[in-house]
C-alpha cells in the first residue's frame, strides 16, 4: 500500500494516470502532453510500473502504457471505512443544521 500511496503523491504521476484513463498511450504521447522532459516522464512511468499502476508493452520501437485497475481498486477498498466515517459525520452535520433552522 505504501508504494501505491507514494506513487500517487506526485502530481506529475497523477497526471499520467489521468491521461491513461482514456486508454493506452505511447510514451511519446505522454511526454508531449506534460510540461516535463522525457527523462522525467520515464522516471514517473518507472515508479508507476513498480507500484503496479501502469503496465507497458512493446510495439516495435514504441512503448505503450496502460492503466491497471487492480491497485486502484485496492486503494478504494482501503478508503471505504474513511468514506463511511465522513458520510456519517456529514449526515450528522446536516441533521444538526436542519434542526437549527
Amino acid at each position: 500500500m505504501q508504494a501505491l500511496l507514494d506513487a500517487l503523491s506526485d502530481p506529475g504521476r497523477r497526471r499520467i494516470l489521468d491521461l491513461l484513463r482514456a486508454g493506452e498511450r505511447p510514451a511519446g504521447d505522454i511526454v508531449a502532453a506534460l510540461p516535463i522532459g522525457q527523462p522525467g516522464v520515464s522516471k514517473h512511468l518507472r515508479l508507476l510500473r513498480e507500484a503496479g499502476l501502469v503496465s507497458m508493452r512493446g510495439e516495435g520501437q514504441r512503448r505503450i502504457y496502460r492503466l491497471e485497475a487492480a491497485p486502484l481498486a485496492e486503494l478504494a477498498r482501503w478508503l471505504d471505512p474513511y468514506r463511511a466515517f465522513w458520510d456519517e459525520r456529514l449526515d450528522a452535520l446536516g441533521h444538526h443544521l436542519d434542526r437549527e433552522q
